[in-house]
């Protein structure tokens, strides 16, 4: 892992911000690249003034935008016709298709700014997405602003650590702990908002039905 994480710093400094493009849309995709040992070592070269901080996390932005719009797109090419064939083979009929796919349109935004701050979540949150036909510019906004929070964090662990790998992996997990907790707040928050919103709906058919 030392090994990989030198040849990502080097690869890094030898490509630049396309590199980290590159790498990161590879992550948000299915190829096993973790962007707790990308976005790092691109933070310890911005320590070292030879790469720009805010650059680095454009860049790893948008390459989790474009890897996550991979996956929508190909979820909308094949995932249905590949899922209403085969699916009951992996217990996965149409009838909980059906059901999965209502809870996304209902609550794609929510999970997928969520998804993207949940290791091995993050890589396929964009198939759910874009088997509901989740709106685009939805889609790329909350993708946009979860990616964010975490490439954010993640160069700012790069810059304090350096290609301190253990260092990296420990407060990667400290960093993950707190946002957990943080999303726990928020999905109590939305829950709430959600009653609220269906409890106005009921009273209002209600109303109108005694008028």
């Amino acid at each position: 892992m030392d090994v990989y994480v030198l040849w990502l710093v080097n690869t890094i400094a030898r490509f630049g911000y396309p590199g980290i493009v590159i790498l990161m849309f590879l992550e948000s995709t299915f190829v096993p690249v973790p962007s707790e040992i990308v976005i790092p070592p691109a933070g310890y070269l911005a320590a070292k003034d030879e790469m720009n901080l805010a650059l680095v996390i454009v860049c790893g932005i948008v390459g989790s935008i474009l890897g996550a719009l991979f996956n929508y797109v190909l979820a909308v090419a094949l995932g249905r016709p590949i899922i209403s064939k085969y699916g009951k083979y992996v217990l996965f009929p149409p009838e909980r298709f059906e059901r999965v796919n209502s809870f996304f349109v209902e609550h794609g935004e929510i999970s997928t700014f969520t998804g993207r701050l949940i290791p091995g979540l993050r890589h396929f949150i964009s198939f759910p997405a874009g088997l509901a036909r989740m709106n685009i510019l939805r889609f790329v906004g909350y993708t946009a602003f979860g990616s964010a929070v975490w490439v954010t964090i993640l160069a700012y662990i790069g810059k304090l650590v350096g290609d301190n790998l253990d260092l990296v992996q420990r407060y990667s997990r400290q960093a993950l702990l707190a946002l957990f907790a943080v999303m726990v707040v928020v999905f109590a928050v939305y829950i709430r908002q959600y009653r609220k919103k269906l409890a106005l709906g009921r009273n209002f058919a209600r109303r109108h039905r005694t008028e």
